[in-house]
């Protein structure tokens, strides 16, 4: 799916709801209206707080890269060390300086101003803080050379460790509270202008199908780690 075009896409779906009401007057224009998505084949609309959330999916599979080279690391067991830093240049790049920086700078404040969910808001604000912290610790220890020493293979899997236990109930509380409180804050106007202005900083940042390509980066993370078969995941019986 392109990303090029949020803002006609979500005029075209405008367009083909409210054309039937001018039926009787305009023909024409209701074939226009209706034919116009269909255009676009392949195409779906996507939701302001729908992408923020499936952004979230990319980071809960960084998460799962990390749990393996713990687990690694516990057992003793090699790993390649890139694919864990190039796991924390996809949060670094994708999520926080583009994912969180959203956050920041659209909704925060929109929450701060309405007064509404603050103190949620000042917690995932410092555990952003934090995070970029340890992902800077993730990304120096995650080398070759550093891993020869067993100290540094312990901090690496205590700062991945850290990072897995603070984003895990971050990610969940935001899909399930901040993000559905949101959509009640502001009008549905603002909300879709929100939704084609973050599509073109995505764009600005990423090119086209920018998630599509950071989805595609971390499969390949997976599969360096052996995690990428979700059958292996399935509770035995």
């Amino acid at each position: 799916m392109t990303r090029e075009s949020g803002a006609s896409r979500r005029r075209l779906l405008r367009a083909g709801l409210l054309a039937p009401v001018f039926l009787a007057a305009d023909r024409s224009r209701l074939g226009w209206a209706m034919q116009a998505p269909k255009q676009q084949a392949g195409e779906q609309e996507v939701s302001t707080v729908e992408d923020l959330m499936r952004e979230h999916g990319v980071l809960r599979r960084v998460l799962l890269v990390y749990a393996e080279a713990i687990r690694r690391i516990e057992r003793k067991a090699e790993f390649p060390p890139g694919a864990v830093a190039d796991a924390a240049g996809i949060v670094r790049k994708f999520v926080e300086d583009y994912h969180e920086k959203l956050e920041e700078d659209y909704l925060f404040p929109r929450f701060r101003k309405a007064g509404t969910l603050v103190d949620l808001v000042t917690t995932l604000n410092e555990q952003h803080q934090r995070g970029r912290a340890l992902t800077g610790d993730i990304q120096r220890l995650a080398t070759a050379a550093a891993l020869k020493d067993a100290a540094n293979r312990d901090k690496l899997r205590d700062r991945m460790q850290l990072f897995i236990r603070m984003y895990e109930p971050h990610a969940a509380r935001e899909d399930t509270v901040l993000f559905p409180t949101f959509k009640k804050l502001v009008s549905p106007k603002e909300y879709d202008a929100l939704g084609d202005e973050f599509e073109k900083k995505e764009q600005d940042l990423f090119g086209d199908d920018g998630f599509e390509k950071n989805v595609d980066l971390v499969a390949g993370l997976e599969k360096q780690m052996g995690v990428y078969d979700l059958a292996q995941f399935t509770a035995r019986a």
